[in-house]
């Protein structure tokens, strides 16, 4: 299956899901992740901030009502048209084609949105998320992973299934040092898989 093909598969699996999702409850230690990176955030005065793969906009909204000046992205079109009823500037795009000039947000916002490339993308687009943050840029990235795979789950409840890329802890570091200075990491246990678990890494745009 192509790359194109996977990501029409995800886009379809997140429209058929979208009102699913923005009804959910929102899991106690997602709270948590949202809270510590508002903190950091605020102690550090940052303004614009850009959340990939927003779904329906609840994060962004936090953000928003928080002051800050928010635009979140999405591949599917009902998860936008979702974050565009809670009053956000949202637009489809892929993340694999940011289009957003050189340094133009304080900082970047990333939950379980990235896992979605192939290994192969994933160095190209951390590249060009440094370069549309502003100098001193703080990046929250959080994915699930712990071991290393790559394809669709097969055990995935949405239709079409999605596609993954998890990685082991070491390799997720080794490839984010390659743009990013870490300034927090650590491994968050979950009731996913027992040998999966959750990134959460928050990382400052490296000065050049």
């Amino acid at each position: 299956m192509t790359n194109k093909a996977f990501r029409d598969d995800l886009r379809k699996a997140y429209d058929l899901n979208a009102q699913q999702r923005d009804s959910g409850a929102t899991e106690d230690w997602k709270i948590q992740e949202r809270a510590k990176v508002l903190s950091m955030l605020q102690r550090e005065d940052k303004r614009s901030l850009l959340e990939i793969g927003a779904g329906p906009g609840r994060d962004s909204r936090f953000f928003q009502d928080q002051g800050f000046d928010v635009v979140c992205i999405d591949l599917s079109p009902e998860m936008v048209r979702l974050c565009r009823k809670k009053k956000l500037n949202a637009r489809v795009m892929d993340m694999t084609d940011l289009q957003f000039s050189a340094n133009s947000f304080d900082a970047v916002y990333a939950l379980n949105s990235l896992l979605h490339l192939t290994k192969a993308e994933l160095p190209a687009v951390l590249n060009k998320i440094s370069e549309i943050m502003k100098p001193s840029g703080l990046f929250y990235l959080g994915i699930y992973g712990g071991y290393e795979f790559e394809g669709v789950w097969e055990d995935d409840k949405y239709v079409p299934k999605r596609f993954f890329s998890y990685y082991s802890d070491d390799h997720t570091l080794q490839l984010v040092t390659t743009v990013f200075d870490i300034l927090s990491f650590y491994p968050v246990m979950t009731s996913r898989q027992a040998n999966l678990h959750f990134q959460s890494l928050i990382l400052r745009k490296r000065n050049k």
